[in-house]
């Protein structure tokens, strides 16, 4: 039997073309974070991180005009929640207006995600949220 101590991070990936819609962008997220029992522990940490994968996956589809390379790292300090597109563009906060209805996709990850960062790369950029785990459960 292997020694999970050992374990340092496992990953998932999965592109995205415009075509698929951020539906199957939730649905395998859902799956993944079921994998690390979040489901059942922390439900509402589910629920942000659904949100935040449906914003960036949207702003890459939408803004970007480009498929979406969705990576999910966990690293047991961390969900890292990225996604690729192909813009060189990087997103701007926007100040909408109260009956605007878009601009707020950033506004709702700096709210949920623990954090959050952009990084440029040659082709393209990537946007990174990070969750923090949900408490050890102190059932007696």
């Amino acid at each position: 039997m292997e020694d999970s101590s050992s374990l340092r991070a496992v990953g998932w990936a999965r592109s995205l073309p415009v075509s698929s819609g951020v539906k199957v962008a939730r649905d395998w997220t859902r799956d993944h974070l079921a994998s690390l029992g979040w489901a059942q522990t922390a439900p509402d940490l589910v629920d942000a991180v659904l949100l935040t994968v449906s914003e960036l996956v949207t702003n890459a589809h939408v803004h970007a005009h480009s498929a979406a390379q969705l990576i999910l790292t966990w690293d047991r300090d961390c969900l890292h929640v990225t996604v690729h597109d192909a813009s060189p563009r990087l997103p701007e906060q926007r100040h909408p207006g109260e009956e605007a209805l878009g601009g707020r996709g950033l506004l709702l990850i700096n709210a949920l995600a623990d954090d959050w960062k952009v990084y440029r790369c040659p082709y393209g950029k990537d946007v990174t949220a990070c969750f923090q785990p949900p408490p050890p459960s102190t059932v007696a």
